[in-house]
Order: structure tokens, then C-alpha cells, then sequence
């Protein structure tokens, strides 16, 4: 398993929220032990000079092999946050997005690698279920709070 660790800089990042059925598309979060601690939706950094939306195609397209459709203006949210002790800080760009037709469609989960090897597992959650007692977390913290006031 790798050690993942924030990185010691501030970090520019495009996340996507894709929904079925009422429910959000979230990769588990792990802690050094493997248990999932949990879960936060697919995304990853903006690369220089790249815009956000460029950054958000990308990633769907490395992550998952397909073209997502980038629907509205995204949300700003500042995330400052504490993994295994160490401290990350992230400037995040969120915006929902649209799946081709019948892409993963009867899939519950979706796996797949990240650049550096780690494998990944994807799948859809109630929103309701995060951040509650015996729930995963919803990262980044606060986000639930923001979807509840635009989309749910």
C-alpha cells in the first residue's frame, strides 16, 4: 500500500460530482492501516497553466477512460485539512458532471489506478450516510454542508 501524505504547498484542484440515482460517485480515503476513513469525489490537480475545466476533463479521462460533461459554474471552497498528522491545504474548484450515456451503468463500484500505482475504488453514496456516526467522512469536511445548500 502507498503512503500517501498533503503535499507541503498549497494545491489547486478540480473535483467532479457526478450523481445516479440521488447518489454521489466518491473514492475511498484510507488512513496508513488500509481502513477506510472516507471518501472524497473524483478529481485531482490543476496542472500550470491549465484552466480548471481542462484539469477536470483530464483527470475523468486518465481516471476513468471517459469524456465527462462539465454542467454549470463550479463551486469555490478552500480546504485545509489534516491526513496521518500532516497537514495539506487545497484551493478546490467543484463542479458537477455528466457520465456519457450507459457509462458504468449496472456497476456498483469502479476501479482504478492513480498515476502512481495506487489502485482506487469508486462507488456511489447516499449523502444522507456521510459524515454521520458509523458513516465515512465526506471529504473535504464541509462539503456536505455546501452540496445540501445547492444540490441536494
Amino acid at each position: 500500500m502507498t503512503t500517501w501524505r498533503p503535499h507541503p504547498h498549497i494545491r489547486v484542484v478540480a473535483i467532479g460530482l457526478h450523481w445516479r440515482d440521488g447518489r454521489l460517485l466518491a473514492a475511498e480515503v484510507r488512513d496508513d492501516a488500509g481502513r477506510i476513513k472516507g471518501v472524497r469525489p473524483l478529481g485531482g490537480e490543476i496542472e500550470f497553466g491549465e484552466s480548471w475545466r481542462t484539469a477536470l476533463l483530464r483527470e475523468f479521462n486518465e481516471e476513468l477512460g471517459i469524456d465527462v460533461t462539465i454542467i454549470g459554474a463550479p463551486l469555490l471552497m478552500e480546504n485545509i485539512f489534516m491526513h496521518e498528522g500532516a497537514t495539506g491545504h487545497e484551493v478546490m474548484f467543484i463542479a458537477e458532471v455528466a457520465f456519457p450515456e450507459r457509462a458504468f451503468s449496472g456497476q456498483e463500484r469502479i476501479d482504478f489506478r492513480e498515476d502512481n500505482g495506487e489502485q482506487i475504488v469508486a462507488r456511489w453514496f447516499d449523502v444522507a450516510e456521510l459524515d454521520v456516526d458509523g458513516g465515512p467522512d465526506l471529504y473535504p469536511t464541509g462539503l456536505k454542508a455546501l452540496l445540501l445548500g445547492r444540490w441536494i
